[in-house]
């Protein structure tokens, strides 16, 4: 509570260098005093004397008044010391009360109650307090000071105000830190904003970033429907080394796909299969095939589907490599994938030979 005894200090000797109205010379001395002795805490003494002269001169002039509010900060001040945030709060509350036209006083006096509060676990009114001192003509505020409101009001899980705060917050700060960055992203996420939780994250990578961020960012950009946002993060990370287990190649593959990039999965694949990386089976080479028959490159799409028909022996994929083959009006390999596939029992290959024999050459 050291801090804030200091901060209600400062308030007072600010408060004293710009009395108005002017206080008397005996109470002058009277609450220098009683600094003199908080300064030693004697903080008992000082609550018991402050409390005395602040409800003698309350009802008073103007100039009492604003001597009964200073004795209520004083108070405050050994309050807080003595490890009593909510006291605190309340004599600062009261010494707003009695501030008169002093506004930029009972405004530090308003920011200062706001924080007793929180201290206090009163974090209801302590969020309501700081936002009405950002909203006050006579606040010196900062951008910390937003940050501080919205990290408070998302602590206690208040997320749509976190939200309202954040875009407040962020329009006072030229470039957020990490810690903001990572506030921010919590509330974007809390109030399902996606998109822009996928601008922050997008604002803090680089090539420093570790592999939980890169897969945050990526996943984030899936769930806002940015499928090739996602691919290319996710390429990103795995260039830099930042992503390198086998389930993230698979990955890496699959988001390719659906990112509307199968050229560069392709590409992947035939380099992870020269290099041994991946096993020459099935499954990887009817994904290669996909992969450049979604690309629309027609030599490397038949090429990978007749490989994948010569090593599994199935007759549906050698009409499937025929059909393929038709379609792109490649008749001389068309002919013999599905004679190979009927060979193989294939019972539709039959019916795309006819269509075949029937169609003008190149027709397709």
């Amino acid at each position: 509570m050291r801090v804030w005894g200091c901060i209600c200090l400062i308030g007072l000797w600010a408060s004293f260098a710009n009395a108005s109205p002017a206080l008397p010379g005996d109470i002058i001395g009277d609450l220098n005093r009683l600094q003199t002795q908080l300064r030693d805490a004697q903080y008992a003494s000082v609550v018991t004397q402050a409390t005395q002269q602040a409800n003698r001169l309350q009802a008073g002039n103007a100039a009492d008044r604003w001597a009964s509010a200073l004795y209520q900060q004083l108070a405050a001040n050994a309050l807080a010391r003595q490890g009593q945030p909510g006291e605190a709060a309340g004599r600062l509350s009261q010494a707003r009360d009695l501030s008169g036209g002093e506004q930029a006083q009972a405004a530090r006096w308003l920011r200062e109650e706001a924080s007793l509060r929180r201290a206090a676990g009163q974090t209801t009114q302590a969020s309501e307090l700081l936002a009405e001192w950002l909203a006050s003509r006579d606040a010196a505020t900062s951008a910390e000071d937003y940050w501080k409101l919205t990290r408070w009001l998302a602590d206690d899980q208040r997320w749509q105000e976190a939200a309202d705060w954040l875009e407040r917050s962020l329009g006072q700060t030229a470039e957020p830190d990490a810690n903001q960055r990572r506030l921010a992203l919590v509330v974007y996420q809390r109030t399902q904003q996606t998109d822009q939780a996928l601008d922050v994250l997008l604002g803090g990578l680089d090539e420093g970033s570790d592999a939980a961020h890169w897969r945050q960012a990526a996943a984030l950009a899936q769930q806002s429907g940015q499928s090739g946002i996602a691919a290319a993060l996710w390429d990103t990370a795995w260039r830099l080394g930042r992503l390198d287990e086998d389930d993230e190649r698979w990955q890496l593959i699959s988001l390719h796909m659906a990112g509307g990039t199968p050229a560069r999965a392709a590409e992947y694949l035939e380099q992870w299969l020269e290099a041994g990386d991946v096993v020459r089976d099935e499954a990887t080479l009817r994904l290669l095939a996909n992969a450049w028959h979604q690309a629309r490159d027609k030599t490397r799409a038949l090429d990978a589907w007749q490989a994948l028909a010569m090593l599994s022996k199935d007759g549906s994929d050698w009409r499937q490599y025929g059909q393929l083959a038709f379609a792109w009006g490649q008749d001389e390999r068309a002919e013999k994938a599905l004679t190979h596939a009927q060979a193989l029992g294939d019972d539709q290959a039959g019916e795309w030979l006819a269509t075949l024999e029937q169609s003008p050459p190149h027709s397709l």
